[in-house]
């Protein structure tokens, strides 16, 4: 099956009540196959309204942070566990909330799809819900973080703190969170071209 005949599957999926509030389905984009695959863990406010991953804030700070690691954009395939935006209303503002066990296992057929279409080297996982949907519950980026581990099928992982962590940092700590995530983007670049 090709990319976008996936995509096109996907938009009308109820597999869980996400689709209720959100605006669309926001499938991953990226070249296929591509031996880099990234994985975060839902869309956000932006990434519901305009139907593409990382284009909002979380998408700036992974933008610079693929840059400073080496790795062009365009040359990378990145996706969500988590294909609708789930969201809790505070005022006029669309807040981003967790989804749930229930609601990232629905997902799951979703991006393992795009794993095989894909058929990337590396799988770096952005943030714990994404590193705990592919490594498993017990899993800790904190931890097992910037570590290349086996997956399956030849596909190996990474895992590093979601792009949203450095904006969430305070202050004093928002050039370490950044440098903690290009040293971990950079192993997976150097893991992909191997």
């Amino acid at each position: 099956m090709s990319l976008d005949a996936l995509t096109a599957r996907a938009a009308s999926c109820q597999a869980c009540d996400l689709y209720r509030a959100a605006t669309q389905v926001v499938f991953g984009e990226g070249p296929t196959p591509a031996a880099l695959m990234l994985m975060g863990e839902q869309p956000g406010d932006r990434e519901d309204l305009e139907g593409a991953p990382f284009v909002g804030p979380a998408g700036g700070v992974l933008d610079r942070a693929l840059e400073a690691a080496g790795q062009p954009r365009e040359q990378v395939y990145v996706t969500n566990v988590v294909k609708h935006f789930k969201w809790t209303r505070a005022g006029k503002v669309r807040l981003h909330k967790k989804p749930n066990v229930a609601e990232i296992r629905a997902c799951r057929p979703w991006w393992e799809a795009e794993l095989a279409i894909v058929q990337p080297r590396i799988l770096c996982c952005l943030g714990a819900t994404a590193a705990q949907a592919v490594f498993g519950r017990q899993f800790r980026v904190t931890r097992d973080g910037g570590k290349v581990l086996g997956i399956r099928d030849g596909v190996r992982g990474v895992a590093t703190i979601h792009p949203s962590a450095v904006l969430r940092a305070d202050a004093a700590d928002r050039d370490q969170a950044f440098e903690g995530l290009v040293r971990d983007l950079a192993v997976a670049v150097e893991a992909a071209a191997t």
